[in-house]
């Protein structure tokens, strides 16, 4: 059996490799705006299964397991996507600051004849940040292309007072949740 991990982070693929999974990479690119009135559980899950779904259009062999995944971060009920500029960062950094917020992160694993989603839900707590603590993050570079504008396995983690949740699920893939779908899949982790 063959896995396709549909995205291109990174980090979903340092995760992979932590827990010994063999699998290949075809991200494909889909729309990420929510839905008017979504709600932010349906919102990653719908992500999660667009992106195996439209990678798995590529794959029609009965062998094949496509796994996609989101992650969203939630604050006041608002989803704080990555954002689009440094405007953007600051912004979420701000609303960040001296709060916690939820981190829900949804994967999907599309079969030829089966569908699975989970999503774990984490809780982070932000130190107060200063104007210069955001300044330097933003110059580091790693708010660019993450939910949120930040990431916890980056520099960021000296802004985070308490995780609640899984470190992965936060990172961008829960690897208990992925584990248990590969399981229940038949796919073996070596």
């Amino acid at each position: 059996m063959r896995l396709i991990l549909a995205s291109s982070s990174p980090r979903r693929a340092e995760l992979l490799h932590q827990i010994g999974v063999n699998f290949e990479i075809k991200s494909v690119e889909i729309d990420e705006t929510p839905i008017h009135g979504e709600r932010p559980l349906d919102y990653v899950k719908r992500l999660a299964i667009e992106k195996a779904a439209a990678t798995k259009v590529f794959y029609q062999e009965d062998d094949i397991l496509v796994l996609g995944s989101d992650t969203a971060v939630i604050i006041d009920g608002e989803i704080l996507g990555k954002p689009d500029n440094k405007e953007q960062a600051v912004m979420m950094l701000k609303q960040l600051s001296g709060n916690s917020h939820t981190v829900l992160t949804s994967v999907a694993i599309i079969g030829c004849q089966q569908e699975q989603c989970l999503i774990n839900e984490s809780k982070v707590t932000f130190s107060t940040l200063t104007d210069s603590d955001i300044e330097w993050y933003w110059s580091t570079g790693e708010p660019k292309d993450k939910a949120g504008a930040y990431g916890i396995q980056g520099k960021a983690a000296v802004f985070i007072k308490r995780l609640e949740g899984s470190f992965s699920g936060v990172m961008g893939l829960p690897l208990y949740e992925t584990s248990q779908l590969l399981k229940q899949s038949g796919f073996a982790i070596t």
